[in-house]
Parts: structure tokens; C-alpha cells; sequence
């Protein structure tokens, strides 16, 4: 059997658990526009992601725009965009706060479970929206709420997740996404995901999300143990010296001392902005629009509007 993770953590495979945030009617149309009307429009990320036949991804990302919360509904609705409302605690505290009491239950199905910190995003996508192989540097519970959603879950080891590629993501000098192979597909644990189901996985675990056809409303819930948080600065640690031409131990080989002891020190080398953001400001190209292609136009500042 395929190890699913070389990360100790309580969580060891992809598991379904049940939720009550659907009927509680987040999810519905009127809810939708609602919150996009007021929304901090500095919370919001839109991207299009295009594929080839290898699987490869390029990334466009987009601005919130000038539709009201129906207009910008229906671009998602209709298009192929995948827009992610980001500090749900801050934006819409009232599912926030339902949804800790759902995670609150789903923590003490797995012993040994304890977060620290928790986070979330709203992810409101396209029926046709793919999101490409990539990572979480956190625990996630993704909270199902609308359409039907298909995961796909591949071990957490060095093939499928290169601990160098792990490093230059924490240390945000790249995006979530990892290098693919189609051969991976033959190691995925797959889960079809619908209304009234959270999903949770092992720590890390590289994952790939495709729509069925069906706009979707998921919830993602990221948190941190204090396990999750010393490796985290382990990593960021290690990105520092190996972009100094040192060639630093694996973080799955450092004891929890050692681990603790990179994370530290990873404070004090954030403090002292010993690597920079890459991708704090990506270049916008598009905003939606549901009379579009993809329910994507260009820009009206660079359209000469």
C-alpha cells in the first residue's frame, strides 16, 4: 500500500465527515451576493487557470472588478473562473463562526488533534473550474457547501512533494503549485465531494480539485498545530540557507527540538526580511465579466475605459 505521508500528524488518509453549514443556508444565491457586495475587494483572489495536455498549469489572476455581488455571482456562475474570498473570520464572521463550531466536532475525531490557528477562505468556482496540483502549508478541512466537487489526494513523500519545492513556497518565492507528472495519477486517492461533506487530509498532501459540471461553494479551513508551525519555520529556515549555498537536512529528519529550534530562528530572519515576498503582487490582467469569455474581460484601466 502506498504510504500516504511521511509527516506525523493524526490525520493519515482523506476522510469524509458530515457538516451542517448547508442548511443554515450560507450557500444560496441571495447569501452570495450579499456577502460579495461587501466584501473587502483586498481579500479577494481570482485566477483562470489553463492546462495542457501534460497537465501543466498557467496561472492568470484577475481583479475583483466593478460588478455588484448578483453581476459577479453570475460571471462564477457561468464562466471558468475560481475566486477565493480570503479571512473569512473577517469577512463574513457569521459562517466563520458556525463553521468553528463544525471543525470544533471534527477535531475530536482525530486524537491528538489540536489547532492553534485557524483560517479560512470562501472558494466560490466555475462549474468547469479545475484547480492545478499544488500544496497547503497548513492542516485543511474543506467544508463542501454547493455542487458536486471531485479531490484527488496523492502522498505526501518526496516524489509528489519535493521538500526544496515545499521551501520556496512557505518562503513565498512561488505559488501552492508543484511540479506534476501524469504518472502520479495512478497514486491519487480519489473522493467525490457533495453538498453537506468536509474533507479533510494528511498535512501537506499534494492535491488537484476538478468541478463536475456544477458551480461549487466550498468552505477551506485552513489551521495549525504547533507540529505544523515548527516545521513551517524549518522550512523557511532552510529556504534561507540553501539560497546561501548551504545544501540543509530534510526537516523529516530533524527532531522536534532541532525543529523548533529552525523555527525560531525563522522569527528572527523574518524580522530581519532575510527573503522577500515573490508574489505579494502578481500582475493583474482581467476582471470578470459574465458576458465574456470564461466570464473574463480585460482590465478597464488597460482596456482604455
Amino acid at each position: 500500500m502506498t504510504k500516504r505521508t511521511r509527516y506525523a500528524g493524526p490525520i493519515a488518509e482523506a476522510r469524509v465527515h458530515p457538516h451542517r453549514l448547508v442548511e443554515q443556508g450560507f450557500a444560496s444565491d441571495e447569501a452570495l451576493a450579499a456577502v460579495l457586495d461587501r466584501y473587502p475587494a483586498e481579500l479577494f483572489d481570482i485566477n483562470l487557470y489553463d492546462f495542457d495536455d501534460e497537465g501543466q498549469v498557467s496561472l492568470r489572476t484577475g481583479a475583483r472588478g466593478r460588478l455588484d455581488g448578483a453581476g459577479l455571482l453570475e460571471a462564477i456562475q457561468q464562466g471558468r473562473l475560481w475566486v477565493n474570498l480570503r479571512e473569512v473570520e473577517r469577512g463574513w464572521p457569521e459562517l466563520w463562526a458556525a463553521a468553528m463550531i463544525e471543525f470544533g466536532g471534527l477535531q475530536a475525531a482525530y486524537p491528538g488533534l489540536r489547532a492553534v490557528r485557524n483560517a479560512g477562505q470562501l472558494i466560490l468556482s466555475s462549474p468547469k473550474a479545475r484547480v492545478p496540483y499544488h500544496f497547503d502549508a497548513a492542516g485543511v478541512v474543506l467544508f463542501h457547501m454547493r455542487g458536486r466537487k471531485r479531490i484527488f489526494v496523492y502522498p505526501g513523500d518526496e516524489t509528489h512533494l519535493a521538500e526544496v519545492d515545499m521551501e520556496q513556497v512557505v518562503a513565498r518565492q512561488q505559488t501552492e503549485e508543484l511540479p506534476y507528472s501524469l504518472a502520479f495519477e495512478a497514486d491519487a486517492q480519489v473522493v467525490d465531494l457533495e453538498p453537506g461533506q468536509a474533507l479533510t487530509w494528511p498535512l501537506y498532501a499534494p492535491h488537484r480539485v476538478e468541478n463536475l459540471d456544477r458551480f461549487c461553494v466550498s468552505l477551506s479551513m485552513d489551521f495549525q498545530t504547533w507540529s505544523s508551525r515548527f516545521r513551517n519555520g524549518a522550512l523557511f529556515t532552510n529556504a534561507v540557507l540553501r539560497r546561501a549555498g548551504r545544501a540543509p537536512r530534510l526537516t523529516d529528519r530533524m527532531s522536534g527540538p532541532e525543529l523548533a529550534a529552525r523555527w525560531a530562528a525563522s522569527l528572527a530572519l523574518k524580522r530581519a526580511g532575510a527573503m522577500k515576498s515573490r508574489i505579494a503582487n502578481l500582475q493583474r490582467d482581467f476582471e470578470p465579466d459574465a458576458t465574456a469569455t470564461d466570464g473574463a474581460a480585460a482590465l478597464k484601466a488597460q482596456a482604455g475605459a
